[in-house]
């Protein structure tokens, strides 16, 4: 008879508690007493001969040994959790639970655009959205928590199948009254780093403006004003502040309305962002992630060609 191994409860248990920190707030999430808990875990110890928390009235850590079974154990999980949905998704493409992750910068103009038609298309699909940064997507993508992301290139995505769907390219934001917006197109080396605006750090999309511009701007508005939102940052914009890159989704959304900011398109090779469907190269499912990859650029396409050329006049308000 071979040795003991772990259970996949046992397992999760563990998961939650990293996840939480506290046993009670562990138990509540997976609907279970406080001393089922502590059972399980402590058996889960007993099982590998090795301490995995250290606790304390106030406190609970992951000793270095939890740690790396912690890891090990998110990936048996998500394993796991892909092997449970294959016959799901075998039986009928884009039906039974999605749960899809979006970073803030695309989720409110996309997902209108995409999610009527998802509906209507697979109406058995439940979808479950998440919206958050890429790195923390693409953490709960590893692990298995999401079962597709749509983000934004260049990111690292060493170790996920990616589908690029289409280019979203930038433009300058500026409140009216400023030299370049008496142009029709501007070019990216005309754009003064000294006035550029940007979101937090931890938005990708902060990268890739500051990649668009060739440069870091290591001499910009006080990075104190960095907006935590897009729509903080037109705000900013929008009481001359200074001007920043925006994607085309978000001009073409109508988001300028209202406010005293004139967009210009880039001339010549405009910056621009791969917007992209993403998985785990282990996750079984390829047909549904065709599927939604194929429905997103078909009714992004239908989107644009209703607004007419992307380029074919510049925004004003």
């Amino acid at each position: 008879m071979g040795a003991a191994v772990p259970t996949i409860r046992q397992l999760k248990y563990l998961i939650v508690v990293s996840e939480t920190l506290n046993f009670r707030q562990a138990s509540e999430k997976l609907f279970i007493t406080q001393s089922t808990l502590s059972a399980g875990i402590k058996e889960l110890e007993t099982t590998l001969g090795a301490v995995l928390l250290e606790r304390t009235k106030r406190s609970v850590r992951l000793t270095d040994v939890g740690a790396e079974v912690l890891s090990r154990a998110l990936s048996i999980i998500s394993q796991v959790d892909d092997l449970a949905s294959i016959t799901e998704h075998l039986k009928k493409p884009l039906s039974g639970n999605l749960k899809l992750g979006i970073i803030p910068t695309i989720a409110p103009f996309l997902l209108p655009i995409v999610i009527p038609a998802l509906k209507l298309t697979y109406p058995q699909l439940k979808l479950y959205l998440k919206e958050d940064f890429s790195a923390r997507l693409l953490d709960q993508l590893k692990s298995g928590v999401l079962d597709f992301a749509v983000i934004a290139l260049p990111y690292e995505t060493r170790g996920l199948t990616v589908n690029k769907l289409f280019k979203d390219e930038f433009w300058w934001v500026a409140k009216k009254g400023q030299k370049l917006s008496k142009l029709k197109e501007i070019s990216i080396k005309d754009v003064d780093l000294n006035e550029l605006l940007l979101l937090e750090e931890g938005h990708c999309l902060r990268d890739h403006a500051i990649e668009a511009c060739g440069t870091r701007p290591t001499n910009s508005v006080d990075q104190a004003f960095a907006a935590t939102s897009l729509y903080t940052l037109l705000q900013m914009i929008d009481n001359g502040l200074g001007c920043t890159l925006l994607p085309e989704m978000v001009i073409k959304s109508g988001a300028l309305l209202g406010t005293d900011l004139i967009a210009r398109p880039f001339s010549n090779k405009p910056p621009f962002r791969d917007i992209a469907l993403v998985k785990r190269k282990t996750d079984s499912n390829k047909t549904d992630f065709e599927l939604l990859s194929t429905l997103i650029v078909s009714e992004k396409r239908k989107y644009s060609s209703s607004l007419g050329a992307s380029r074919s006049k510049s925004q004003r308000t």
